[in-house]
């Protein structure tokens, strides 16, 4: 596992891949297949993962977290960067981040927490947690003013957070003037773009994001890193192209659930076993399982299409 802490440029060179957890019936992890998943999305060229909500580490028992961590940490080489998650829950996050400390992860991802929590009653956590582990900890902003500019200043400046991911969901992701707002107060290379290749080319290209996370990325990781490689060196129409090949699965996600359907879609694609899903999140039905096969067909005609055009 890479030890060293993302900066801007290491951001810069990969998509943040958000890949499921594979577990078995009763939620133990499953190493041979995790690295089955793990394998073909660095085999891509691929070099950051992230552990949040597709991993569903929301509804981890805190008793085999340490296993879950000690895994990820055998499965990775040192060019693999890991990024575990902790919370959402304050007294959860505090004793997560006691286990995490026994292992060299440069950073984790707090978890957000909307319910029975404010604006300065998260900056207080986010900066407990900090300072409890010794290392600045990537903010996930999925909430509109979740966190006032102000405060992620303040967090900013006392070295609390180590990169952002924005993944608040718009009708026109140009129209954005909470990001514009935090934009002002935290750097733009050290923010990323969190929701998957769709809003990926406008976050990047107008508002000057570092990268962007994606969950489809496990699916097709070449694909997706040549979306961020062509975004950055402005060839924009070939972005396009890239973002249209996701459409069919993200379009799934958008309609039923995101993180159901990769959860099933990284099983239907033939990767990996991905098990059953942890409660409180259920299973899908046969129909739904075959709109993803469907959609998996539809993205392999098309990359059959490139390749021979």
């Amino acid at each position: 596992m890479d030890k060293r802490l993302p900066d801007a440029a290491r951001i810069r060179q990969s998509v943040i891949a958000v890949p499921p957890l594979a577990v078995d019936a009763d939620g133990t992890v499953r190493p041979e297949e995790n690295a089955k998943i793990i394998r073909h999305i660095t085999a891509g060229g691929v070099s950051h993962l992230l552990y949040g909500g597709n991993a569903l580490f929301y509804h981890i028992r805190p008793s085999r977290l340490a296993a879950c961590l000690s895994m990820l940490t055998e499965l990775t080489d040192d060019q693999t960067s890991v990024v575990p998650s902790i919370g959402p829950a304050y007294g959860l996050m505090l004793d997560q981040v006691e286990v995490l400390a026994d292992f060299d992860f440069p950073t984790a991802m707090v978890l957000p927490q909307r319910d029975i929590a404010d604006d300065a009653g998260i900056a207080s956590g986010i900066r407990h947690a900090a300072e409890k582990l010794g290392r600045p900890l990537v903010v996930y902003l999925k909430f509109d003013r979740w966190l006032k500019s102000e405060t992620v200043r303040k967090l900013e400046a006392d070295g609390v957070i180590s990169w952002i991911k924005y993944a608040v969901v718009r009708e026109d992701e140009r129209d954005d003037d909470y990001l514009r707002e935090l934009l002002e107060v935290f750097p733009a290379e050290r923010m990323v773009s969190g929701i998957g290749e769709q809003p990926a080319i406008v976050h990047l290209r107008d508002f000057g994001l570092g990268g962007f996370t994606s969950g489809c990325v496990c699916i097709a990781p070449e694909k997706s890193q040549q979306m961020l490689h062509a975004i950055l060196a402005g060839r924009f129409e070939e972005a396009e192209a890239i973002r249209r090949f996701f459409l069919p699965l993200e379009d799934l996600r958008n309609d039923i659930h995101p993180i159901r359907i990769l959860h099933e879609a990284v099983e239907l694609a033939g990767i990996a076993q991905t098990g059953p899903l942890l409660p409180l999140v259920s299973p899908l039905d046969d129909a739904s399982r075959e709109k993803i096969s469907a959609a998996l067909a539809t993205m392999q005609a098309a990359e059959i299409a490139t390749t021979n055009s």
